[in-house]
């Protein structure tokens, strides 16, 4: 992998159709930006209409000409992701680059509609449902198809703990987060894993992560929480120490486009202990490529959601 990718170095994406999960803010919408400039058409889902009308207005300020499709997706509510998903079918049919962005970060306890744990509902199951009903269209795609998934270096304090997965007897919101981000890697390459065996090579699921980049990601979780003095110091670290979020998105860019990423890759930045720089290939946890925990996770993912993939 390049020293010194840039998005500008991606490939030209006309005729390529993408999600992005998470797109009005943050690393979605530099992603949805960065994609549209290579000519891609971006389906932008985002949990508020409303800002995603927003963002709409701001990409193509930036990028006139830009051609993009709002669409409504709360990851909190399963039934959303699969409105989304029929509409998706509906109107397109195929899809070239599904990137799984969207997430919460160390908030106070809360639940989904279906009533599981908000961390691991939205960071996890919503975007396993996502993808399970977007398969189809994946393998719809005329050419290579991508399946990208983010997590978060903070995934290597995370492990699972299937007999209290939603915190309900002890919940500490950083653990919470961390167990989701773990999630998001046992899924992405178990999802691997399921292709491989299956024959399927038109498309690859990848993992990346952002380091640390500054986004209203770490704003949540204070703001919910009503602490002043712990959303000062946020905004302190990300001002002094985080990269932005249009290079915190090019791991993202990079695992969705690039011509040398295989299934089961884990991108990210490649500088100071992988939270900043370009991107390049990362190394997770031991816990991350355990086999029978992913296939455990998998299953309690297909009960949850009632989704299975067609593989």
């Amino acid at each position: 992998m390049s020293d010194d990718w840039t998005a500008e170095r991606m490939p030209d994406l006309s005729g390529r159709r993408v999600v992005v999960t998470g797109a009005n803010s943050g690393l979605g919408f530099e992603a949805t930006k960065a994609f549209a400039r290579k000519g891609a058409h971006v389906v932008m889902a985002c949990r508020s209409r409303e800002r995603g009308r927003d963002a709409m207005v701001d990409v193509r300020e930036a990028v006139p000409g830009a051609s993009l499709t709002l669409g409504k997706l709360d990851l909190a509510d399963l039934d959303s992701v699969r409105a989304f998903a029929e509409t998706f079918d509906e109107e397109f049919g195929s899809l070239d680059i599904l990137c799984n962005n969207a997430g919460v970060m160390a908030i106070p306890r809360r639940e989904t509609e279906q009533g599981y744990e908000m961390q691991f509902g939205v960071n996890h199951l919503g975007h396993f449902a996502l993808t399970g009903l977007l398969f189809d269209a994946l393998r719809e795609s005329p050419g290579e198809s991508r399946v990208v998934t983010q997590s978060s270096g903070l995934h290597e304090n995370g492990e699972m703990d299937f007999d209290d997965v939603d915190g309900e007897e002890e919940y500490d919101k950083w653990e919470a987060y961390a167990q989701s981000k773990l999630a998001n890697l046992l899924f992405a390459y178990e999802l691997q894993r399921r292709l491989g065996d299956a024959g399927i090579d038109d498309v690859t699921s990848v993992g990346c992560h952002p380091g640390y980049a500054a986004t209203n990601l770490q704003r949540r979780g204070p703001e919910m929480a009503g602490s002043r003095l712990r959303l000062a110091a946020m905004r302190a670290a990300n001002a002094l120490v985080a990269q932005s979020a249009e290079t915190g998105a090019l791991p993202m860019l990079y695992a969705a486009t690039a011509d040398d990423v295989t299934g089961g890759d884990y991108v990210g930045p490649t500088g100071f202990r992988n939270m900043r720089g370009y991107p390049g290939e990362n190394e997770s946890s031991d816990l991350s490529h355990d086999e029978a925990d992913a296939r455990r996770l998998w299953e309690l993912s297909e009960e949850r959601t009632g989704v299975a993939f067609d593989i």
